[in-house]
């Protein structure tokens, strides 16, 4: 339903009365809609600021027609306003594949990109906006652009650094099937240290590693330090004293690993079945409650718990493969394996 307009006709007539007549009309005519304009303006103004009431019904029902632009009254059904303002896209797109070619915004920051994504990146297609192509002085010109881009993307010692840490980030959790949020949480906790200093006289690789290490151990997804160092092929020394780095100067409040993280991720390379590691997380709970963890290395504790658990579930494992699934030696399972069995009370017979 659209609002209703009144026009005003005035009767032009050959007399100087009729042409005085209609002057007169027309001065009404000019005068009638520049009120009724401040009017609808006003009118407008208090519905887009103030809360939406209808003018006609006093009713605050209000329904907004975004496409076609219109504020109307859901109990009477006046057109409050038809000139609303469309904050959207000019193009329309009926498919995903067109919304994703003609939309001009970028994604979101990244913190694990060197440049958090926000750089401006010239193109190779030499084409302008339209599509044809470019004469060889404007590729010429373009070409230089693009050399002194990427040269100043990098312009800095910092910079640099940052783009060889975050490269090599991408590619340790990667290989460690390391989800974006850890990954993000790790750029993070590298560019506080390297705002303060901390890497001078350090590997890059090193630094990132630890700051990996301590954003999975932030997020309760713990990984051994020596299942780290395998990617990065530096040793365990190296890799230990930048996560202590890190700790110190930044003053983190990093939560220590528990056993029982570990379970569901060793059970699924030992192909355990899920009752065998809701029972060694049982194991563990009870372990907790007796005070057996404390001083224990985690790995070696959930190594324990997971052998006691395949021999009691009927899905047994040895402890060399459990061993070296959880990183620690077959003594330290069998040790374990003792304390848990007399501490607990638990027969495997």
């Amino acid at each position: 339903m659209r609002r209703g307009r009144t026009y005003h006709i005035g009767i032009t007539d050959s007399s100087n009365g009729g042409t005085a007549l209609n002057r007169g009309c027309r001065r009404e005519m000019i005068r009638l809609a520049s009120k009724q304009q401040k009017t609808r303006k006003s009118r407008e103004h208090n519905i887009s600021t103030a809360n939406k009431i209808c003018s006609s019904c006093s009713s605050d029902r209000i329904y907004i027609d975004k496409t076609r632009g219109e504020v109307i009254c859901s109990s009477c059904g006046l057109v409050l306003s038809d000139r609303s303002i469309d904050t959207g896209p000019e193009w329309r797109a009926f498919t995903a594949d067109e919304q994703n070619s003609r939309q001009r915004v970028g994604g979101p920051t990244d913190w694990s990109k060197f440049d958090q994504g926000l750089t401006t990146i010239i193109g190779r297609q030499n084409v302008d906006a339209s599509g044809r192509k470019l004469t060889s002085t404007r590729r010429a010109q373009i070409h230089r652009l693009r050399k002194w881009q990427i040269r100043t993307k990098v312009h800095s010692s910092d910079k640099r650094n940052l783009a060889v840490a975050m490269t090599e980030l991408h590619r340790i959790s990667s290989q460690l099937s390391i989800p974006y949020s850890i990954r993000e949480t790790a750029a993070v906790l590298y560019r506080k240290a390297l705002r303060k200093r901390l890497t001078r006289g350090r590997t890059i690789l090193g630094m990132i590693a630890a700051s990996l290490y301590l954003a999975c151990r932030i997020h309760t997804v713990p990984r051994p330090l020596e299942e780290v160092c395998d990617q990065i092929h530096i040793t365990r020394k190296e890799l230990s004293l930048c996560v202590r780095l890190i700790l110190r100067y930044l003053n983190l409040k990093v939560p220590f690993s528990k056993p029982a993280e570990f379970v569901h991720r060793f059970g699924t390379e030992l192909n355990l079945p899920g009752a065998a590691k809701k029972k060694a997380i049982d194991i563990l709970e009870q372990a907790c409650e007796q005070r057996l963890t404390i001083g224990k290395d985690p790995k070696g504790m959930a190594a324990a718990a997971i052998y006691v658990a395949s021999i009691l579930t009927g899905s047994r494992r040895t402890q060399l493969e459990i061993a070296r699934t959880a990183r620690v030696t077959e003594v330290t399972v069998r040790n374990r394996y003792k304390e848990m069995v007399e501490k607990l009370g638990i027969s495997t017979s």
